[in-house]
């Protein structure tokens, strides 16, 4: 029963994160394929490329085609409502929060499962839960979001470290680390957004604080 939440609630974040690729690829104003293609990045890239680092091969996206195809369909329905889309990018962002959430819970747990260590089971979050973004971004020819300008990637290592600290002092049973871990990244994320909180950026020579 857990283990089918789970995979709803990873599924559930594949679409969401589709949908802020298939956004960014109106706002780039690409063409159908290309709007597409963003989607199935955002959604499948991160998982794909924790697999490849684990080792997880073939990578989940390829043993199971839902995630390739619900990330391709949601692109798709997104090129064609943008207009009703695009103005709502609030709300897309706090869905994106669960998103974040379940894909960082989902990478420690799968790389501690394998008996990684603490920073690989730290990365796999991170990057499960940031890397297709990050190669939408870079696809953008723009410095990925998550490294200039967002309180994001930040939610998902510290949600990561939590997952972390209950496996080391044997709090709680698998799936209880799971949700804390997602809970706490959604919670921070959230917060982030409502609160517009960002790290410090450092400051240049004669550049006046801020």
């Amino acid at each position: 029963m857990q283990e089918s939440i789970i995979h709803i609630l990873d599924l559930f974040g594949t679409m969401v994160f589709a949908i802020t690729g298939g956004v960014k690829g109106v706002r780039q104003r690409l063409d159908f394929l290309g709007v597409t293609v963003f989607a199935i990045t955002v959604g499948c890239a991160g998982g794909m490329v924790r697999d490849c680092l684990l080792g997880a091969v073939p990578v989940a996206s390829f043993q199971d085609g839902s995630y390739v195809l619900i990330s391709a369909i949601t692109g798709m329905v997104v090129f064609f409502i943008a207009p009703w889309v695009v103005g709502r990018w609030r709300i897309i962002l706090y869905c994106d929060a669960i998103g974040l959430g379940v894909f960082t819970a989902i990478g420690v747990q799968k790389a501690a499962g394998m008996g990684i260590g603490v920073i690989g089971q730290l990365l796999c979050g991170v990057i499960g839960a940031v890397g297709g973004g990050v190669l939408r971004d870079v696809f953008s020819k723009e410095v990925p979001s998550v490294l200039k300008s967002d309180f994001y990637a930040t939610a998902s290592i510290l949600g990561a470290l939590a997952y972390i600290a209950l496996e080391h002092f044997a709090l709680g049973g698998l799936y209880m680390r799971f949700f804390i871990s997602m809970a706490l990244t959604i919670l921070l994320r959230v917060y982030a957004i409502r609160h517009n909180l960002r790290l410090p950026v450092a400051r240049m020579v004669g550049e006046e604080k801020r």
